[in-house]
């Protein structure tokens, strides 16, 4: 599926002629693959169907036992709920090798053939012997339900309502604001800033004016056309669903080699295939110890605050605590200081208009130098958005990232990646894998070949065998905090 552009009440940052090209670039690199047109409407019975779908293990190539350093293979035939062989493919599918006795797992890399066959390959990592339950795979969306995901982000981009309030005196008024911000007779608010070129738009107040602008949230309804919900709901009513393949074997362990995967995990701890081995910051003096005489400045979501809150809960740290930021924690007696600040617009929950600060800018004021670590993570408010929007915002903090490595080269600057979630029926309209997949390529393209720690969290996240969570429940954000701290003191751990 190609990125049709239907956005003509969508307003982005400029390209410059290179950036315009990259983009480009960058949109081919993740097009989806077509299926056959939508129209007339499809039945659900045409869709793919996980209970009629089969799949066999592949023999192992040059025969034998399976040892470690070997790769499982698995191929999918997928079928419709007429039992029909699927002709074409796009379905969106996510697996993963577990061994449960050993609190084991390893993501699966999936291959579309584009003929309703897919190819998964299991690295096989972990030594000694274990059951392989390849139980894991499942159909997140059919395509069909992909394509409707495509056209509702290009042809309804502002599904999700965000507004502003303003007030003077005792005088308040509200209104409706977005990047696709649809025309009507209303004037508008232009709140682009000066400095990114990053656009906000809101309708202008009925008696108040622009500049009364005082706080931003966002409204609790989401607007989908009705046709539009009647596909979604015969498609996704049947999205999310395991594919309900297990089997058995007996790798055993002899050897080691490095495979695709980002990572494994084996008694629960996450081991790094690339860049920097994880450590174990089991203790508060490890941590300590680690962090001592560091500023460490993390910007983006409520992933990243999450990181935030599990530094105050680790270290005996005085904060200050507003609800959505911007925060800041001090241990004195070590000189740690550690701070907090949501990224610019969009954003899913209320804030102060003087904190809505873009990433760029705040990287544009920081020193840098050997004791400084930036942290940033930015996704979860705008995957709702066309994946242009993105892809021009990251581009803006890349240009501060290589700023600030120019004039610090030795400041550390991490950057966690996107992660799957738990998704209920709402969510899917807005927030569905597909789309948090699609702008975690995104993401790695563009800081590809810079000098910057991937925090892989969408590898950590789908390898591991807890339910898929916005926020990852505590052993993965430990194993996620043990990988920071690593990339910060690569020789210390616990």
């Amino acid at each position: 599926i190609k990125h049709q552009r239907n956005l003509s009440f969508c307003s982005f940052r400029h390209l410059s002629p290179e950036e315009a090209v990259e983009e480009n670039l960058i949109l081919n690199s993740i097009a989806w693959p077509k299926i056959p047109p939508l129209l007339p409407p499809r039945s659900i019975n045409d869709t793919s169907d996980p209970a009629h779908s089969s799949f066999i293990i592949l023999p192992k190539k040059g025969g034998g036992q399976w040892i470690v350093g070997d790769q499982l293979k698995v191929r999918i035939k997928m079928f419709d709920y007429h039992g029909h062989p699927k002709k074409y493919g796009g379905d969106f599918i996510l697996a993963r090798l577990h061994s449960p006795a050993l609190d084991a797992g390893v993501a699966g890399q999936v291959l579309d053939h584009l003929n309703g066959t897919y190819s998964v390959v299991f690295p096989l990592l972990w030594e000694g012997s274990a059951q392989v339950e390849v139980s894991a795979m499942t159909l997140v969306h059919p395509s069909e339900a992909v394509a409707v995901l495509h056209w509702l982000t290009y042809y309804q981009p502002d599904r999700l309502d965000y507004n502003t309030q303003f007030r003077s005196g005792s005088v308040r008024e509200t209104t409706i604001c977005n990047i696709c911000l649809p025309p009507t007779q209303e004037p508008i608010c232009d709140y682009t800033d000066v400095r990114t070129g990053e656009p906000w738009f809101c309708y202008k107040p009925k008696t108040l004016s622009c500049d009364h602008k005082i706080s931003h949230a966002i409204l609790c309804s989401v607007k989908v056309k009705k046709e539009i919900l009647v596909d979604l709901f015969i498609f996704f009513i049947r999205s999310k669903i395991d594919l309900g393949l297990t089997t058995t074997d007996q790798p055993e362990a002899r050897s080691r080699s490095v495979s695709g995967a980002a990572g494994y995990y084996y008694k629960g701890v996450w081991r790094s295939l690339r860049d920097t081995p994880v450590h174990q910051f089991n203790t508060t003096s490890a941590i300590t110890e680690c962090l001592k005489n560091k500023e460490i400045h993390m910007y983006g979501d409520s992933t990243i605050r999450q990181w935030f809150q599990y530094l105050l809960k680790k270290l005996d740290f005085q904060s200050s605590y507003p609800k959505s930021g911007p925060f800041f924690a001090l241990d004195s007696e070590n000189n740690i200081k550690v701070t907090f600040r949501c990224h610019g617009p969009p954003i899913r929950f209320s804030v102060s208009t003087i904190e809505m600060h873009y990433i760029a800018n705040e990287l544009n004021e920081v020193a840098g130098g050997p004791n400084t670590v930036i942290i940033i993570g930015i996704w979860a408010h705008v995957i709702t958005f066309p994946v242009e929007m993105y892809i021009r915002r990251l581009m803006t903090i890349r240009k501060a990232v290589l700023r600030l490595l120019t004039r610090a080269p030795d400041t550390l600057i991490i950057i966690r990646t996107a992660n799957p979630k738990d998704l209920a029926r709402f969510e899917e309209i807005f927030a569905s894998d597909w789309y948090i997949m699609q702008h975690d390529k995104v993401l790695r393209t563009i800081f590809k070949g810079i000098n910057v720690h991937l925090v892989d969290a969408w590898e950590m996240t789908l390898a591991h065998w807890l339910p898929h969570n916005t926020h990852p429940e505590p052993p993965i954000i430990s194993n996620m905090m043990n990988a920071v701290f690593s990339s910060i003191c690569p020789g210390n751990s616990s």
